[in-house]
This record gives structure tokens, sequence and C-alpha cells, in this order.
């Protein structure tokens, strides 16, 4: 866990990021809604949060369950036979996956997996960055004997 909240000011670090507008304006959005007294607090927030997930999937460790759950858009030229191949590569550890158009241009798929922590890490960081991905959760739990 990172806490950064005892920082001096001299410590601070000034860093320019380019944003799309429509991101940055669903952003300065969230931290008003949330309270944030400034844009640099929800973007320490975010990175925080992100540095944290980072921490938590380089942990996953032993058998796991798991589900890897995202939304693509389907017409990204070429992304759905990266992901079949991906899925092939790795399909020792996938149970099932449940596929859902959204709508014309995009689909959610539920991949179930059972298998070792670091191969369900691998899988998962490999689709997740795959262009044309716009939503991705990576959840796992213990497996039963560990519960």
């Amino acid at each position: 866990m990172i806490d950064d909240k005892k920082i001096s000011e001299k410590e601070l670090m000034r860093i320019g990021v380019s944003l799309p507008d429509n991101l940055l304006t669903k952003f300065d959005n969230i931290i008003e809604e949330r309270g944030y007294s400034s844009r640099s607090e929800g973007i320490r927030d975010a990175i925080r949060s992100y540095i944290n997930h980072y921490e938590w999937m380089n942990d996953i460790k032993g058998r796991r369950i798991g589900t890897i759950s995202l939304v693509y858009d389907h017409t990204k030229r070429g992304l759905s036979n990266m992901m079949a191949e991906i899925q092939h590569e790795h399909s020792d550890i996938i149970k099932t996956s449940i596929h859902i158009h959204l709508d014309h241009d995009n689909c959610l798929e539920v991949i179930v997996l059972d298998g070792d922590g670091r191969d369900i890490k691998l899988l998962a960081e490999k689709i997740i960055s795959l262009n044309g991905v716009k939503f991705s959760k990576l959840t796992t739990v213990p497996s039963t004997e560990k519960l």
C-alpha cells in the first residue's frame, strides 16, 4: 500500500499529461462529484489505485479461480482474431466464456478461468493490452481448497 500523504512540498514532482478532451471532461466531473480539492489530488488518487492494482496483480499465485470481464470493439481490425489466438494459447486454463453483442460495435465477454495464478495473470495482461479493448477487469479467488 502506498502512503504518499506525508510527502513534503519539495518532494513533489510536476508532470505534464496530454489527454483527449472527452476523457478529461469525464475525469473532471468525477473529481468534482467525489469532492477532490483539485485535479492533481484526483490524479494522485488514480495513480495510487493503479499502482495498488498492479501490486495486487503481481501477488496472484498458486491455483486460482477467476474471471476476465471485458468490453471491446469487435469492428477493430484484427482484434477478434488476436483474442481468439490468445485464448487458444491458454485453453488449458479457460473453462468457458460468454459472449454478448451489446450493440453494432461493442461486445461483452466473460472468460471463466481455473489454473495457476501466474498463467491467469499472463492471459489477462495479454487481453487487457489489446488495442480496442475498452474495459477489462480481472477477478480471482483462491481455489476451494483454500476457502
